[in-house]
């Protein structure tokens, strides 16, 4: 049974498109991971797996429950399938701001949030940060 489960789902990661514009923040690449976390043995990952408590919590608890492991295929399936947006058609293609889809990607952009971000740094730090020797990741740590 938890074959057919992990063929599922493999079939899904496959489907779900990756948005190379936000990375390390994108709902494909999250799937993916959980899915070779929950699944780790493949196939083969016993349908009653059961963590030894060393684990993170949560890891491998989708494959100790079928019905909590079919339960969140199927609504990755409706999210996927833009089913709530099908049912429920919107009247506008823009937000109450006015903002299109469009914008919103552009908006969301890895690129572009990391651009807001050096935007609210004051001059003070841009300064130090441009003449410093280290980079500003190991002045962080």
């Amino acid at each position: 049974m938890a074959a057919s489960r992990y063929r599922r789902f493999l079939r899904l990661c496959e489907e779900w498109p990756v948005e190379e514009t936000k990375r390390q923040r994108d709902l494909g690449a999250a799937l993916r991971q959980r899915v070779a976390q929950a699944f780790r043995e493949g196939e083969n990952t016993p349908a009653k797996l059961v963590g030894s408590g060393r684990e993170r919590p949560g890891a491998g608890q989708q494959i100790a429950d079928p019905e909590a492991c079919d339960q969140m295929y199927e609504s990755l399936v409706r999210i996927h399938t833009n089913y709530y947006k099908n049912k429920y058609p919107r009247l506008k293609e823009t937000t109450f701001t006015g903002v299109t889809v469009e914008d919103c990607r552009m908006i969301l952009a890895t690129d572009i949030l990391k651009q807001m971000e050096d935007m609210k740094k004051g001059t003070w730090r841009r300064l130090r940060e441009k003449f410093s020797a280290k980079k500003p990741e190991e002045d962080s740590k």
